[in-house]
Parts: C-alpha cells; sequence; structure tokens
C-alpha cells in the first residue's frame, strides 16, 4: 500500500494560489517551475496535485483497473 501523509494545510490566496508546505515539496521532489496537474471530485470537494511526470503512470494505473472492471462485468 502507498504511504500517505498529512503534510499540514495550504491557504488558497484571493488569486486562487496555493503554498505547498515545504516538508512536501522537499520529499516530493516538487521544484519551482514544475508543472502540477489538478485532479479532483467537484462533488467530494476534493484535489488532488498530480506531477507532471506522473501522469502517465496515473492514466496506465486507472486504465489498467477499467479493463480489470470490465473483465468482471464480462464474466
Amino acid at each position: 500500500m502507498h504511504e500517505r501523509k498529512l503534510y499540514g494545510t495550504a491557504t488558497v490566496g484571493t488569486k486562487g494560489q496555493i503554498v505547498i508546505p515545504a516538508d512536501a515539496r522537499e520529499e516530493m521532489g516538487i521544484n519551482t517551475g514544475d508543472r502540477l496537474y489538478v485532479i479532483g471530485s467537484p462533488k467530494k470537494g476534493m484535489a488532488m496535485l498530480l506531477k507532471e511526470d506522473e501522469l502517465d503512470k496515473f492514466i496506465e494505473h486507472m486504465n489498467f483497473h477499467i479493463e480489470e472492471f470490465k473483465n468482471i462485468k464480462k464474466s
């Protein structure tokens, strides 16, 4: 199972900007100029930041599970 950690809070400023806590940036290798994708669920009020270089892995993971569910449904 993947490790999950609470790094603290981030406040949204008037321009919609947030500051990611320094220890989170350091541990996740987020650097100035990195592109982050914002993925979320509006109904649940959830947002997730995903590093650009991890996007393909995330899509591949989701596609695997979609195919797995399709196969289960066919059974």
